[in-house]
């Protein structure tokens, strides 16, 4: 599927910004994929996904090889020249790299060797730097990062066949319950996260109940239903509605805040579909 006309000023408002970091694809010259967010390089790879672009398209083979360019034989990408690989970069650039087609890509394969060799006692995946310093709730993982890594994985044999991922949806689906900030970076479950965040990027209902909804053992969890009924309160005519969006892309048509979104909606219906309905 190619973009379609009413979405090709969006993908040009996007494409504008390729060059704001100092080098190509909305990275800088030494190759800060995350940079500049929210037209990062990470980022914006996601966006033109979700408007349409064709994964085989000339940009989609140029990003792929500057994304890999920055994988390393363990498995980790290395997005920053400087400092610790820390588990929520390679999950994020893994991600991406699955949504552009990738997920059998002997490289993501050891991709996915290294989160499940790095997995935390609790099923998700912890990051051992503290900004918010330590204390009792920096002992469990972080639920993003852990929620990021099975997007990637649902790409990939391992989704409904490895008990490692039923853990980390477990985690999850704990933390559900739980609701309070947990893990070194302090991801919680407040009114933030309850309001229809389009497109997916931080965390938030809408990407919690659209990933879980690939995996079996979430499907039939009283505690996912839960959340799933709470997103499917927010729609109208069975349309989601955009509570929060970055303020960069407020003026984007396909995810004005307030309005309905045509693409959401598509993602809603595919938690639908994926859960029978």
């Amino acid at each position: 599927m190619a973009i379609d006309k009413k979405y090709q000023a969006d993908a040009d408002v996007i494409l504008s910004h390729r060059h704001d970091n100092g080098a190509d694809y909305w990275t800088t010259p030494d190759k800060r994929l995350l940079k500049g967010s929210p037209f990062s390089t990470l980022d914006c790879a996601l966006y033109l996904l979700e408007l349409g672009m064709e994964r085989d398209a000339p940009l989609m083979a140029e990003l792929a090889d500057l994304i890999f360019s920055t994988w390393q034989e363990d498995g980790r990408f290395c997005i920053y020249p400087k400092g610790g690989i820390y588990p929520c970069q390679t999950a994020i650039t893994t991600q991406v790299l699955c949504h552009m087609g990738y997920a059998h890509d002997n490289r993501i394969e050891q991709s996915f060797k290294h989160f499940l060799d790095i997995q935390y006692k609790d099923g998700g995946l912890r990051c051992n730097k503290f900004s918010y310093g330590r204390g009792p709730e920096t002992e469990y993982s972080n639920p993003l990062p852990t929620l990021t890594a099975l997007d990637a994985f649902r790409f990939s044999r391992y989704r409904n066949n490895e008990p490692a991922l039923d853990k980390a949806v477990e985690f999850l689906l704990w933390h559900w319950t739980v609701k309070k900030p947990v893990g070194p970076c302090h991801y919680g479950i407040g009114t933030l996260f309850m309001q229809v965040e389009y497109p997916f990027r931080g965390y938030n209902l809408f990407k919690y109940v659209y990933i879980l909804s690939f995996y079996d053992y979430a499907k039939k969890d009283s505690r996912f239903l839960e959340a799933f009924h709470a997103l499917e309160s927010k729609t109208i005519d069975g349309k989601i509605i955009v509570e929060r969006v970055v303020p960069k892309l407020a003026k984007l048509s396909f995810c004005k805040k307030g309005e309905p979104s045509e693409l959401a909606t598509k993602r809603f219906r595919e938690i639908l579909h994926n859960l029978g309905r």
